[in-house]
């Protein structure tokens, strides 16, 4: 019997989580959206990925931070749940990163992606 799982995540801003999604591709809804499963279970998520199979993936705020809660018997994605949270994760820290950094007055000097698949980031700012 299938059921949906709870993925507990580091994720804390939804806006940043939207943009990291934008940003991969993913084509997401905002909600509060109700996340489909096995049998016709649903659960409230606040943003929704919705699958061709008809089972949706969803993120959902737990108290403390947005959780993934997917039916993974009908994870339908091109990365595993591992690769495909990484790489969401890893978009999440670089919004995060830009969104607070120019709030105090950062902009990117130098910006490259490293084989490994990570992310240099240089940032300056100019002082009066």
């Amino acid at each position: 019997m299938s059921h949906f799982s709870q993925i507990k995540t580091q994720i804390r801003n939804l806006e940043s989580l939207k943009d990291a999604l934008s940003d991969l591709g993913i084509d997401w809804k905002p909600g509060p959206r109700e996340v489909s499963g096995y049998s016709g279970q649903t659960h409230a998520a606040e943003v929704s990925i919705e699958q061709e199979n008809g089972y949706d993936i969803g993120f959902r705020w737990n108290g403390k931070e947005y959780e993934l809660v997917a039916d993974l018997q009908y994870w339908q994605q091109d990365l595993s749940v591992d690769g495909f949270l990484r790489q969401v994760t890893q978009r999440y820290a670089y919004q995060t990163v830009m969104k607070e950094t120019t709030k105090v007055g950062f902009q990117v000097a130098e910006q490259q992606k490293n084989e490994d698949g990570s992310i240099r980031l240089v940032l300056q700012r100019w002082s009066a």
